[in-house]
């Protein structure tokens, strides 16, 4: 990579690990926000769940809006948004102020990964790799985000801490202002390895000009004038869909609807996993379990943000085996070994060696799919409607996948653990043949 394309690089890993800094400092915050405001867990839970619907729902219309107005503008206006949100969550005098707020950051956040995964895929050459990095900064985000928030709590307001948790948001926005977009794209547009039939049009696209796919133009010819009507941009984003809705794309959807649905499944209910496996706190016997911290350093906590930290190798193998073989091959083989992995998962739990390695394992893996398969969407989708296709893709992720935790949940309580991981090992190989039928089915765009 080139010193451009590593400060987009820099720019969209660090907005990525941002996006989930906040969405997994909102539990933490939560459980402040029950005393301050004197209500119930079940109400606040239902204005959580608005922000967090949104933020998946948002996907697929942030894509189109990605497709229209290019990556940089949407990804700083998202930086800015998240932040003038957690701003609000600070000053919220209210509950329904603090529900707008946890709203306004729900659809700002929500065109995130459209616009990240559409500029990266656009103009870095070495995509696996870019991917990879970009992966890392989310698992950072993910990890470290709600870690940082617990400890400036226990120094600071809950109002304090969300207004400090604004100021990475504003820097990186001000950060990703100084870089040029439009000379990575260009000169992506010249290589003629990255050369595609859309290629041009996508130059525009993530400079300064609208895109519309010929299907699109063509709507808006028919709709007998050429401003930007609700009507031609409804026959513009069908248009792009059908171009976009090819059998390999399909399948590629079908893939990414079966990983959401293991990350979701496997990741809901793992602290509380981890906590039955590893005996609780009290029988470490380091601090006393019914003082002020015997809650606060709950060690299943800790395992669990380590899972999600050892996920960061994951995502750089991810990338670099992206660069190397065909990514949906390689998303065969992963998904196999997340099957293995989740059935080894409860006869690892007899010795605490065994249990550790097979989490850790499972942690790596979980996390190394993610580049591949966000390389295998961009080569599936043509470049003119990338947005769309990330839109698509998050929809599926991030809307489909959350009825895992509730599949987790019923299971958990209808059966038990040892059925729950035969459920997601069942996943598992659903996603490795959707995999497979991508590679033997599919037809790729580039």
């Amino acid at each position: 990579m080139d010193a451009n394309e590593r400060r987009i690089v820099a720019f969209t890993a660090s907005s990525h690990g941002l996006v989930h800094t906040y969405e997994l400092s909102i539990p933490i915050l939560l459980t402040v926000w029950i005393a301050e405001f004197s209500t119930t867990a079940a109400t606040l839970g239902a204005l959580v769940t608005v922000g967090y619907g949104l933020f998946g729902v948002g996907a697929l219309p942030g894509g189109v809006v990605v497709d229209r107005f290019g990556s940089k503008p949407v990804i700083l206006a998202c930086l800015l948004g998240m932040g003038g949100a957690f701003l609000l969550v600070g000053a919220a005098p209210s509950l329904p102020v603090l529900a707008i707020a946890l709203a306004v950051w729900g659809v700002t956040a929500s065109v995130y990964h459209p616009a990240g995964l559409t500029l990266l895929s656009k103009a870095v050459e070495r995509r696996g790799t870019a991917l990879g990095y970009h992966g890392i900064g989310g698992n950072l985000g993910i990890a470290l985000g709600p870690l940082a928030a617990v400890l400036l709590l226990v120094a600071f307001d809950w109002r304090v801490v969300a207004a400090l948790l604004t100021v990475p948001a504003f820097l990186v926005a001000a950060y990703g202002s100084t870089v040029d977009v439009d000379a990575a794209l260009a000169s992506a547009d010249a290589a003629p390895d990255d050369a595609t039939p859309a290629a041009p049009d996508d130059a525009a696209a993530d400079g300064d000009s609208d895109r519309a796919s010929d299907e699109g133009a063509e709507a808006v010819a028919a709709d007998g004038n050429g401003d930007a009507s609700l009507g031609s941009s409804l026959a513009g984003f069908v248009g792009d869909t059908r171009s976009l809705l090819t059998l390999g794309f399909a399948l590629v959807l079908v893939f990414v609807t079966f990983s959401g649905l293991y990350y979701r499944t496997f990741l809901t209910f793992l602290p509380d996993l981890l906590g039955d496996a590893l005996g609780g706190f009290a029988d470490l016997g380091i601090v006393d379990p019914s003082g002020a911290l015997g809650e606060e350093f709950d060690p299943a906590r800790y395992l669990y943000v380590a899972i999600l930290m050892v996920g960061v190798p994951g995502q750089y193998l991810g990338g670099r085996i992206a660069d190397r073989i065909p990514p949906e091959r390689g998303l065969v083989y992963l998904m196999t070994v997340l099957a293995a992995l989740a059935l080894a998962f409860v006869p690892a739990t007899g010795e605490v060696w065994s249990f550790l390695l097979v989490s850790g394992l499972l942690g790596v893996a979980l996390f190394t799919v993610q580049p591949l398969s966000q390389a295998t969407v961009a080569a599936y989708s043509p470049a003119g409607t990338r947005g769309l296709s990330f839109g698509y893709t998050y929809l599926a992720i991030f809307g489909v996948g959350s009825l895992g935790a509730g599949l987790a949940g019923f299971v958990l309580t209808a059966a038990g653990t040892r059925e729950l991981f035969l459920v997601i090992a069942g996943i598992a190989a659903c996603g490795a043949l959707a995999a497979a039928s991508v590679h033997r089915f599919g037809e790729s765009r580039e």
